[in-house]
């Protein structure tokens, strides 16, 4: 069994927690942002010296991958690499849209036993990223960006009961009106629900290289130049 720090910054967000064997021990979130680059910092800080008051040594740090805020994303595998590295532990890294079904795992008893699960990330417009899962969290059709409209999921809605929720599955209420749709709102990524798929990687030494770990965008991340770049008078003679 283990002691891992755990780090969420995929979504608006940001939380750290510190499991052991399993259970959460310390947990710290912050709701109004997103406030990642001076948030997670000092959260982290915080729950190591937690870990350490109580002479419990940190085994591992398990962070959400993605996909999510490039932004977020960026922040908080950076962090989870420092923090790795300096204290010489396996980084393992969770990916956001299974961490999105564990709340329904442990708290919703009142939904169906054959249901899927379709966890959603708002990427813009119509369009999300979603996974399909079944209850053990066996992927069933892998992450990838949806523009949603009525038919984008018929063939799993034509088969039976099926669980929309995360922060993308609001404005698909209105456009997915099959009757097997169940809607569960206010589901977010956190930081204290990493614990089981964190403890799960750790047994099974499913850990990330510290060095060449990247954010699973989905999408490729494309920078794009500040508005007052783009519109600079070029200087005399250019």
């Amino acid at each position: 069994m283990a002691c891992i720090l755990n780090i969420e910054t995929s979504a608006r967000t940001c939380s750290v927690a510190v499991s052991h064997d399993g259970a959460v021990i310390f947990h710290k979130e912050d709701t109004d942002g997103p406030n990642h680059a001076t948030i997670c910092a000092p959260y982290v800080d915080e729950a190591l010296s937690f870990a350490e008051s109580h002479a419990i040594p940190l085994d591992a740090v398990a962070v959400s991958h993605g996909p999510g805020s490039y932004t977020g994303l960026r922040i908080g595998l950076s962090m989870a690499k420092g923090v790795a590295y300096a204290r010489g532990v396996p980084l393992i890294t969770v990916p956001t849209l299974k961490l999105v079904c564990v709340p329904l795992l442990l708290y919703r008893d009142d939904l169906p036993d054959e249901a899927l699960f379709v966890p959603m990330i708002d990427a813009r417009r119509m369009e999300v990223y979603a996974a399909v899962y079944d209850r053990a969290l066996h992927e069933l059709r892998p992450p990838q960006p949806d523009i949603v409209d009525a038919d984008t999921y018929a063939h799993w809605l034509d088969n039976g009961p099926v669980c929309f929720f995360g922060d993308g599955a609001g404005k698909c209420r209105d456009v997915i009106t099959h009757p097997n749709a169940i809607f569960v709102p206010d589901i977010v990524p956190l930081a204290k629900h990493m614990a089981p798929l964190a403890e799960r990687a750790f047994l099974n030494d499913d850990f990330a290289d510290v060095a060449y770990c990247e954010p699973f965008y989905l999408k490729d991340f494309v920078a794009t130049k500040p508005k007052d770049m783009l519109h600079t008078t070029p200087p005399p003679g250019a």
